[in-house]
């Protein structure tokens, strides 16, 4: 089987499951594990580098509002890898190439690929689409194995936390301007011993106010924008520090959001416990 993967959170998921050697073509955002960037890139974004957050928001509104693609789909690459399975995403149109132009890219080329979407908005689904994939490539037992082990991690982090007093934590999936989180993020927040403002589960991220943050009394402040590494929530979570729109007495943390918060993929266990090991040390 030759698989392109068009999302880095399945990228990562095919290769924990034993299926990445099937791997060929990826996403220019796929970089875990390190062999992911070994694979032929199918898709870049169109936005200019170095934009600042407030920069980034701009241009995706006003690209979302003329009707534009914000990511590009190299068809010529797609054609050459003779793709059996093209794993796609039907969630966010700012995280990666929509559905649709990859059913309209493979119409165009003659491709008889199966597409297979993945669409998780809750930590449940997130495991289960990790059953899906291993379904779909001839890995159901890795797959079930990884998903019983992550399960087991979550259920050793929800007992360590039981009973303890639960700290009011504010989850910035954007800096400029807030966003307040969604989909899996506050189960997360939760399950890591906290308890999560202004999100709701399983729905979408929210632009919101600095004074929605500071009406909703948060003790704790995560700094984790959607697309920045750990090196950049801590640039981001200093500017913020120094700009004073943060509620005076709160502990701000920057975490990895790249890595364990903003792609549904295997290392979202990772988030939990490290969250957990910050509000319960």
């Amino acid at each position: 089987m030759r698989i392109v993967s068009l999302l880095p959170s399945t990228t990562e998921i095919l290769f924990a499951i034993g299926a990445g050697e099937d791997v060929v073509g990826v996403t220019f955002e796929c970089d875990f594990p390190a062999a992911a960037r070994t694979r032929t890139i199918v898709s870049t974004s169109a936005m200019p580098e170095g934009l600042a957050p407030a920069e980034i928001d701009a241009y995706v509104v006003g690209a979302m509002s003329r009707g534009e693609d914000l990511y590009h789909l190299d068809a010529g690459a797609l054609s050459g890898l003779d793709a059996d399975l093209v794993v796609t995403q039907d969630l966010c149109a700012v995280c990666a190439v929509d559905v649709s132009v990859v059913d309209d890219a493979l119409a165009h080329l003659g491709c008889t690929a199966e597409v297979l979407t993945i669409d998780p908005h809750t930590v449940e689904e997130v495991l289960a689409s990790i059953g899906t994939l291993g379904a779909a490539t001839g890995h159901e037992a890795e797959a079930a194995a990884l998903v019983a082990e992550q399960r087991q991690r979550l259920a050793v982090v929800r007992e360590r936390v039981a009973g303890r007093p639960r700290p009011r934590v504010m989850f910035l999936e954007w800096t400029d301007p807030p966003f307040a989180p969604g989909h899996w993020i506050p189960e997360m927040v939760e399950a890591a011993g906290g308890e999560p403002l202004l999100g709701t589960p399983g729905e979408k991220s929210r632009r919101v106010t600095w004074e929605d943050v500071d009406g909703a009394r948060p003790e704790v402040v995560v700094v984790a924008p959607c697309g920045f590494d750990r090196d950049g929530c801590r640039a981001l979570a200093e500017e913020l520090l120094a700009s004073g729109a943060l509620p005076d007495g709160v502990a701000v943390h920057a975490v990895d959001a790249n890595a364990s918060w903003a792609r549904p993929g295997t290392r979202l266990v990772d988030g939990v416990e490290e969250l957990a090991a910050l509000l319960h040390p």
